[in-house]
């Protein structure tokens, strides 16, 4: 599968943030098909002795329909996250969506209410400064 627009801009900002890139694609396999999810990332914290896992799904947003966007990215954030949970419940799903997407259409009420009903955790990212401006999980 081709990779995002925004893959490669992704990788580098959670690198920035001291992510060590672990996967590239995240695959899973379930329903007798193969997941490619396209980041997975750890940090380790050493204070806990622990570390953090992630999976990440870059969008682009730059069809000219952002609603579509939407339910393509919807719909791929709750089938990879049922196939998470059954395989590795503790590595957290994000969908990463440019800085423009999120100030053009993620700050709608609706946008937002259907964000927060379907628990979608989402990073925002700027592609200009390759770097991550909001986490979001719920």
């Amino acid at each position: 599968m081709a990779k995002d627009l925004f893959h490669e801009v992704v990788k580098v900002a959670l690198q920035k943030e001291g992510w060590t890139i672990t996967h590239d694609p995240y695959t899973l396999k379930a329903l007798k098909r193969r997941f490619s999810i396209d980041l997975g990332a750890e940090r380790v914290f050493a204070a806990q002795r622990g570390k953090e896992t992630i999976a990440v799904e870059v969008k682009s947003f730059l069809n000219a329909s952002p609603i579509y966007d939407f339910h393509l990215a919807l719909g791929q954030y709750m089938n990879y996250l049922r196939v998470l949970r059954q395989n590795e419940p503790e590595r957290t799903l994000f969908v990463a969506i440019p800085l423009d997407a999120y100030n053009s259409f993620f700050v709608e009420a609706d946008v937002w209410q259907a964000v927060e009903d379907f628990a979608m955790s989402i990073i925002v990212f700027d592609d200009q400064k390759q770097e991550i401006i909001h986490w979001f999980t719920f």
